[in-house]
């Protein structure tokens, strides 16, 4: 059993839905920090990696 499993249903619909979404984001960001990078792009890109980690790894 999953320890997102207890959650309320509408939590673990936005758990899936962010899972779902992540990996867009950071492509999308990832070409935005390739083409003009700056110091915002690239935190953010961090963020979002580390984010996307979390979520498939089931950290989060």
């Amino acid at each position: 059993m999953r320890h997102y499993d207890r959650w309320p249903p509408w939590l673990r619909r936005c758990r899936f839905m962010c899972c779902r979404i992540i990996i867009p984001l950071c492509c999308f960001q990832g070409l935005r920090t390739i083409f003009l990078p700056t110091t915002f792009d690239v935190i953010l890109l961090s963020v979002l990696i580390l984010l996307a980690a979390a979520l498939h790894l089931e950290w989060l």
